[in-house]
Parts: structure tokens; C-alpha cells; sequence
């Protein structure tokens, strides 16, 4: 025999033992499919000198031996089946499919390889319970967010408009899939009113979360502000008062009144909806307007001093009749400023007296002697000769 006849022989061999041992190992793939939907199960070997492949599932029950069908199950179907393949498909497929399936390669001994089925529980679509149309002012409520069927168990989260808040999840296993809920509880207050309560829920199953809105109603009582035409009323002048109310259900009957009594002028004074107009003012229509409204929550009530001005008065900058409500008070800020500035005058004054009598020059008994002189000419030459020495007599302060 040559030299390359023996190369080739032993390449052979070689290849034999490769193909005749680990190369003779079944090759599958783990596979993953929502609940529902469709798997195929293949089992491929690199080489086969003509040995049956077969697939068995969890249960150990032959599903296909090379391309004969074993088990009668309708939903089970053979793709394709030759020497180095077989291939299965399993539809509709069901939680309970899940489990470890084996390819078997019938050689001696019998070679085998798994391949696990994961099976997704998708959930369902979230319902959301709890609300009461509508919810009352200071009510304590409770929304409950369920979704169930899902495996593994899914995601919940609360949305209040576009922000997150945290709910309580509870999950309850039902069989191999899980009930999942989330509760968010919260007193009501006026500012929840028309708020968009949403759940999401979220899946590995899902391309996109499932998600539920409800929106929020809630009633209170009324709120009431008057606003007013203009700053500085005068007499003869167009003046009108606005009743401004916030509330759920929106108080449709508004009540003005005077001084506590009805309107006293109604050619005058004319009410139409939430207004009050006085056509032509004048010095009788000063004192205190009122508006009054209420709901099945409450009644609510707001007041506007009016003072009426001469025709020819410049009138303030700001408005004297907005109950000290809008701006802060001048009269307070003026009689403040008053006393800081006859306090800062006093200061000055005590302290200009207090540095003239300490600081300067005098003179110390300057005239003495002149009280023994015998007659007056001898009083004054005494004092003037003092006098000579006034200046050596000074005593400074600083």
C-alpha cells in the first residue's frame, strides 16, 4: 500500500470515529411560546447511517417515531422528517404543554437530548373597580386593578394623569398562572376632580403594556368670588359686580343682596345670571353687596364693599373697595412709616443736645473776687483782670 493510501485510510477511520460517536448526539433547541400560539420542536444529528429519530414529550409519550405519528392529538403535526431532522409542530398550544421534551437517536446504546417548552401566560385585559360616580368631597376610596391568567405573574402600575403612584399588589396562584392586583387607596379632595386614574399592566408576553383609564368625578361644595368692573367708582358711572363660583355641580341660581336686605333700586339694579349691574351710580349705592349660591353640598357666600366717589374725584391708585382682600393695606404700611420717621427725629435731637453740652470751651470762675470788692469800680477791675487769664482757664471735653 502507498503512503497516501494509508493517509487516506487512517482520515477514514477517523472520521468514523468522530461521526460514530459524540457527532451521533441529537442537537435540539429550548423553545418559548405565549399560551395559544404555535411551537415547532425540532431535533437535527450531524450524521446518520440510517437511525430513526423521535420525539417524546414531557410525559414520556412518543410523539413521532421518524415520520409516524404516535400519539393522537390533533394538534400536533410532523413539518419535516428525514435521516438528519425531525421536526414537529405543536398548535394551540396550552400551559399545560410545558415541560422538558426528549429527541432520541436509536443507535446502540440509545442516545438522547432535551429541549424545555416554556409556555407564556399572557394576561388578560385590566378591569378597574372601586370607583363611584360620582365620589364626594373627603371620601375615602379604594381602586382595585385585576388582570388575571398570566405566567409568570405580571407587572401592575398606577398612573394619576401623566405620574406614577404606588399601589398595594397582591398575587394569587391559579394553578400555573397567577391573578394579579393592585389597590391605590386616597381621600378625595376637589383637585381629584376630572384626574384620569390608568393601570397598566406589564408583560414579557406583551409588545405593549394593556393599560385602563377611568376619570375621576367628584362633588363639593361651592366656592364664591365677586370681581369687579372697575377700580375707582364714581358717581354716574356704569358699574357692574361678577359672581364667580367654583363647585360641582355649578350652583345655577345666584341671591344678591344689600346690607343684608333686598336690592333697593331694582330699575337700577339689574341682575341678570351671575351679575349684578347698577346703571348709574351714585352716593345711596355705597355699602356692602352680597352674593350667595349653593349646591346639594353646601352654600357658599362672597362680599364687595362699594364706595361710590364724586364725579370729579382723581381717585387713589389702587382699589379702596376690594374688602383688603387684593393688596396689602396702605393705611397700616403709612402709619408704619410715621412712626419710624418721628422716632429717627427724636434721635437726632437728643443726640445734638447731648454732643453740644460735651463738647466746646468755658470759662471757670471767671469773676471772682468781684462779690468782696468794696464799691463797683474795684468789682469791675477785679473781674476784668480775671479775664486776662481766661484763656490759661479752659478745659476741653471730647
Amino acid at each position: 500500500m502507498s503512503t497516501a493510501g494509508v493517509h487516506v485510510s487512517q482520515a477514514l477511520i477517523k472520521l468514523s470515529l468522530v461521526y460514530g460517536g459524540q457527532g451521533q448526539f441529537p442537537i435540539t433547541q429550548n423553545v418559548t411560546v405565549v399560551e395559544g400560539g404555535t411551537a415547532n420542536m425540532t431535533c437535527r444529528v450531524d450524521y446518520n447511517d440510517n437511525t430513526s429519530l423521535q420525539w417524546s414529550n414531557p410525559a414520556q409519550q412518543t410523539l413521532f417515531f421518524g415520520d409516524k405519528k404516535a400519539l393522537r392529538d390533533h394538534r400536533i403535526e410532523l413539518v419535516r422528517a428525514s435521516w438528519q431532522e425531525l421536526t414537529i409542530r405543536i398548535g394551540d398550544v396550552s400551559l399545560s404543554d410545558e415541560g422538558q421534551y426528549t429527541c432520541s437517536l436509536f443507535t446502540m446504546p440509545v442516545k438522547t437530548t432535551k429541549a424545555f417548552l416554556t409556555v407564556l401566560g399572557a394576561p388578560g385585559r385590566p378591569e378597574i373597580t372601586g370607583f363611584t360616580k360620582p365620589a364626594m368631597e373627603g371620601d375615602v376610596i379604594t381602586l382595585t386593578c385585576t388582570t388575571m391568567g398570566s405566567k409568570p405573574a405580571a407587572n401592575i402600575r398606577w398612573f394619576r394623569n401623566d405620574k406614577e403612584v404606588q399601589g398595594t399588589k397582591e398575587l394569587n396562584a391559579t394553578g400555573k398562572s397567577f391573578a394579579v392586583r393592585s389597590s391605590l387607596q386616597f381621600q378625595v379632595d376637589r383637585r381629584d376632580d376630572g384626574v384620569a386614574y390608568t393601570c397598566s399592566v406589564e408583560h414579557v408576553s406583551l409588545p405593549n403594556p394593556y393599560m385602563t383609564t377611568e376619570v375621576l368625578e367628584v362633588h363639593y361644595a361651592p366656592h364664591l368670588e365677586i370681581a369687579h368692573s372697575m377700580i375707582i367708582p364714581q358717581e354716574g358711572q356704569y358699574f357692574k359686580l361678577e359672581c364667580r363660583s367654583i363647585g360641582n355641580p355649578i350652583p345655577d341660581l345666584v341671591l344678591w343682596s344689600k346690607d343684608g336686605g333686598e336690592l333697593p333700586d331694582i330699575e337700577r339694579m339689574i341682575v341678570e345670571g351671575r351679575e349684578l349691574t347698577i346703571t348709574t351710580l351714585n352716593k345711596t349705592d355705597n355699602g356692602t353687596y352680597r352674593c350667595e349660591a349653593s349646591n346639594h353640598l353646601g352654600t357658599s357666600s362672597a362680599e364687595y364693599i362699594l364706595f361710590v366717589y364724586a364725579k370729579d374725584f382723581p381717585g387713589p391708585t389702587t382699589d379702596p373697595n376690594a374688602l383688603g382682600q387684593h393688596g396689602p393695606d396702605h393705611a397700616l404700611i403709612g402709619g408704619v412709616v410715621a412712626v419710624v420717621v418721628f422716632i429717627t427725629l427724636c434721635l437726632i435731637i437728643v443726640l445734638g443736645r447731648y454732643l453740644a453740652r460735651h463738647k466746646g470751651t468755658y470759662l471757670t470762675h471767671e469773676a471772682k473776687g468781684a462779690e468782696d470788692a468794696p464799691d463797683a469800680d474795684t468789682a469791675i477791675i477785679n473781674a476784668e483782670g480775671n479775664h486776662v487769664h481766661a484763656e490759661e482757664k479752659k478745659e476741653y471735653f471730647i
